[in-house]
């Protein structure tokens, strides 16, 4: 059936044309943020000194309930993450991928990167990210639960580096027991007063953590550090029609070799 042929050629003729329209897309409305999370993996991360639901929970397990929501809701941020114990080292870089970022905090584990606190070396790593980044607002966030007992650069340092690069950080000192109070050799401390320093020196602030409200309260806060208004992303999305005449072709094909068999 020489028609039945001619509408399967010009059936493919369509397809290899490659019929197609735009799809309508709403773009991310973005900040123009840069936002990278550092997180402290040390060993004392492990001490089961917060609570959740009347239950027991390591450091560790508080900060990645939090931590991960947090990261959630930074839709229209770029956000980077940074573990760090006797060295530091990216988890995650920069993206608006917010979910691949928090699914990355929830799988976090301690001694990846070491059992010592080096929350210079972190901090250091997100400047030097951030160097070559032309977003209107850099922030780093910098968590930590112990003393800075790693590596040859002073937080101070670094912290009066991130200020001359326009870049604020803001610090979080966890656990129950600040160093200025503790007793001699006493372990599982932070050093409060260098993470505030750190945050004074660059223009940002400080939060103390002792339980796991606090912790909640800091993420709460968190979420209403300023942004800058800027156009949404543009994305192109098309939707194919190829398919379809492709497959009329293919069936109009099968049905006039069947025929001829």
């Amino acid at each position: 059936m020489p028609w039945l042929a001619a509408l399967a050629w010009a059936l493919l003729v369509v397809a290899l044309a490659g019929p197609r329209v735009l799809a309508p897309v709403s773009a991310l409305r973005v900040t123009g943020r840069d936002l990278a999370i550092a997180i402290d993996l040390s060993g004392s991360m492990v001490r089961e000194d917060f609570f959740l639901d009347g239950a027991a929970i390591t450091r560790l397990e508080a900060v990645q309930r939090v931590g991960a929501e947090f990261a959630r809701r930074r839709a229209g941020d770029r956000v980077a993450l940074i573990f760090f114990g006797s060295e530091a080292y990216y988890a995650a870089p920069f993206t608006f991928d917010t979910e691949a970022v928090a699914r990355r905090i929830e799988q976090a584990e301690i001694g990846i990167s070491g059992r010592a606190t080096n929350m210079a070396d972190a901090l250091g790593l997100a400047l030097k990210r951030m160097a070559a980044s032309d977003a209107a607002t850099k922030v780093v966030i910098l968590l930590s639960d112990g003393v800075n007992n790693a590596g040859a650069t002073n937080p101070r340092g670094v912290a009066a580096l991130a200020a001359d690069m326009g870049v604020r950080v803001h610090t979080i000192a966890i656990g129950p027991r600040d160093l200025a109070e503790a007793d001699e050799g006493e372990r599982g401390v932070v050093d409060a007063a260098t993470l505030g320093a750190v945050a004074d020196l660059s223009g940002g602030e400080t939060f103390r953590v002792r339980s796991t409200e606090d912790l909640l309260a800091v993420g709460e806060a968190l979420d209403r550090l300023e942004a800058t208004a800027s156009d949404g992303l543009s994305a192109e999305v098309w939707r194919e029609f190829w398919v379809w005449p492709a497959g009329l072709a293919l069936l109009l094909c099968l049905g006039l070799a069947w025929r001829r068999a």
